[in-house]
């Protein structure tokens, strides 16, 4: 190891989204790529000239980006009052921060709160990696509690237990997912309460990726607590995943201390086009919302039929499922084997977990997934 790297990182293993080099050989050339959550849908045609045009007449690639982003971001403000349908106005850019995707804000927060051993952060298993991923790697310790083995609801006995021991350092942030990756499940009213309880200095971060398919916020709820942060992509339901755009809303005092942390110009021009293109084009497409939760259902209801596996319910666009329970020693194994025999059959889902994780796909990646599944099944003993 090179003698200037810190000790700690040979522990951590690279990010790999997607299947390795080392593995191509016995890949099908087409993938139903089912593992990210991304859209299965590409920007429709007229959105993609537009910002073509836009790329073509108004944008000087010899120029730094909008540093500051007001644009974006009181795009951002209308689409958050109209998709909540607040009453009236709640939030102006000031409680809007813009980053290269939701991980460069997950950065920014905890750089706000922990770095320097000044915090820790809770996150209850399993959930999204990238919160104790970027923790370890900005050296900050993560505190892992478990969730309900038979609906991943949080252990909140154990949480606030956690959260009252005295941590060296102290738990400054809790990390949730409404809705849960990779299980799907919304926050619990029971959660939700433990969460408006928490004393203002722990900040409570709230991740919405998957809000346009649930169609379930706390923003109504957030000038009631100052120590709340939001935070929603354009990765998935408005298809700009190739464009890494995140957002969050919260307090104008966190969001002038993300403005400071995070990186000038972090944001491409071509990408703060696409968001806005997005946003313009929003009715067009969020249109396809309705179909993905219709495949949802579909997918839920056939899996289900299957004795040999466990199926649970969903409010995002992907699904997660594990082998029923026949062999404590061979269950690893045949999630491998199954994970790796669809894979060869040209269906890439995400095993994690314990479990798979599926996206719902057009109704066509849909139906060849279902196939698969069920002839894997029918031809392996579980």
């Amino acid at each position: 190891m090179l003698p200037f790297i810190r000790s700690d990182l040979t522990q951590f293993t690279a990010y790999k989204p997607h299947p390795s080099s080392d593995t191509a050989a016995a890949v099908p050339t087409e993938l139903d790529r089912v593992d990210t959550n991304e859209s299965p849908y590409d920007l429709p045609p007229q959105l993609k000239e537009k910002l073509a045009w836009t790329y073509q007449e108004l944008i000087e690639s010899n120029r730094y980006p909008d540093g500051g982003h007001e644009k974006l971001k009181q795009a951002i403000v209308e689409y958050v009052h109209e998709s909540a349908s607040l009453s009236h106005p709640l939030f102006t850019i000031e409680n809007i921060s813009v980053g290269n995707g939701s991980d460069e804000l997950i950065r920014s927060l905890l750089i706000a709160t922990c770095l320097g051993r000044e915090g820790s952060i809770l996150v209850a298993q399993p959930t999204f990696s990238m919160y104790a991923i970027l923790a370890q790697t900005l050296g900050i310790s993560v505190v892992t509690i478990n969730r309900d083995k038979s609906n991943f609801a949080i252990d909140l006995k154990v949480a606030q237990t956690a959260i009252e021991n005295t941590q060296n350092p102290p738990i400054r942030a809790v990390f949730v997912v409404h809705p849960n990756s990779p299980t799907a499940n919304p926050l619990t009213s029971a959660e939700l309460a433990w969460l408006r309880s928490l004393p203002e200095h722990i900040l409570v971060v709230i991740d919405e990726a998957y809000f346009e398919f649930s169609q379930t916020t706390l923003v109504g709820e957030l000038l009631q607590h100052p120590n709340w942060v939001i935070l929603r992509t354009f990765s998935k339901a408005f298809r700009l995943a190739g464009m890494r755009v995140g957002y969050c809303i919260a307090h104008p005092e966190l969001i002038a201390i993300l403005e400071k942390v995070r990186l000038p110009y972090n944001l491409p021009s071509f990408s703060i086009a696409a968001a806005l293109i997005a946003l313009e084009g929003r009715q067009l497409l969020l249109e396809s919302i309705p179909q993905t939760l219709a495949q949802r259902a579909k997918l839920i209801e056939t899996l289900s039929q299957n004795p040999a596996l466990q199926v649970w319910d969903s409010a995002a666009n992907f699904i997660f499922v594990r082998l029923q329970a026949n062999s404590c020693d061979s269950q690893d194994a045949n999630l491998k084997n199954l994970h790796q025999k669809l894979k060869e059959n040209g269906t890439l889902v995400r095993e994690i977990n314990g479990g798979l994780r599926i996206t719902v796909g057009t109704p066509e990646e849909n139906t060849r997934t279902l196939q698969r599944i069920q002839a894997t099944l029918a031809n392996s003993h579980f």
